[in-house]
């Protein structure tokens, strides 16, 4: 049986970072179709039949469209068990390891975003995520129990939220917490990290605008 391709639809200065580092980490064999912001690449007509939302990370596996990222790890990291980034389905440690990427997609990230636009901040009793603080404090918690969100073991999961801390710290809105800094060194260490950035410093050479004369 042919194994389908595997396209990831990408720019290295977004979300999709995380995605490339997890096909990395899994040693499969994937296809980099570049995403040009600055040329509106994610709102072309041929774009946006494949991602009506016209957002990044994408990714096409044969037939099958996955979008969001937490799809996308949950997705691959089970499609290539061999890596073993990710509990099995009767593992003890599967339910907390599909809490802490739910954590990351319904709680972290629209709290980030308030937070970073300063919107108002709504009841706690009618918020998804309760307050940005109360996030922050959660995750800082989780991550003080262990090397990586389960304890010892590096998962899908890790990948993940070290790229997204990587970013999000640089940025200033998750603050800069030794806790955090540790994490995120760790789970950057790790070879599909350093490759994926070394790859993505590549393409990002690639995309920029030729300089003026």
């Amino acid at each position: 049986m042919t194994t389908p391709a595997l396209t990831l639809y990408h720019n290295p200065k977004s979300r999709s970072a995380g995605a490339r580092v997890l096909l990395e980490a899994l040693g499969v064999d994937y296809t980099i179709k570049p995403v040009d912001f600055a040329a509106g690449g994610t709102r072309t007509p041929e774009f946006l039949a494949i991602n009506p939302m016209g957002k990044l990370p994408t990714l096409v596996h044969g037939d099958a469209v996955i979008t969001e990222q937490v799809a996308i790890t949950i997705y691959l990291a089970d499609r290539f068990p061999e890596a073993g980034l990710a509990p099995a389905l009767d593992h003890p440690q599967r339910g907390p390891y599909l809490r802490w990427l739910a954590f990351y997609a319904g709680c972290f990230e629209p709290a980030l975003m308030d937070h970073a636009f300063k919107r108002a901040p709504i009841d706690p009793s009618t918020s998804p995520y309760r307050d940005y603080d109360t996030v922050i404090d959660t995750l800082v918690a989780q991550l003080s129990r262990g090397d990586y969100l389960l304890g010892d073991t590096l998962t899908a999961a890790d990948l993940l939220w070290g790229t997204a801390l990587k970013w999000t710290t640089s940025f200033g809105i998750v603050p800069r917490l030794p806790v955090v800094m540790a994490y995120i060194d760790r789970v950057c260490a790790h070879p599909a990290c350093v490759r994926a950035a070394e790859l993505d410093d590549k393409l990002a050479a690639q995309m920029a605008p030729p300089e003026q004369a």
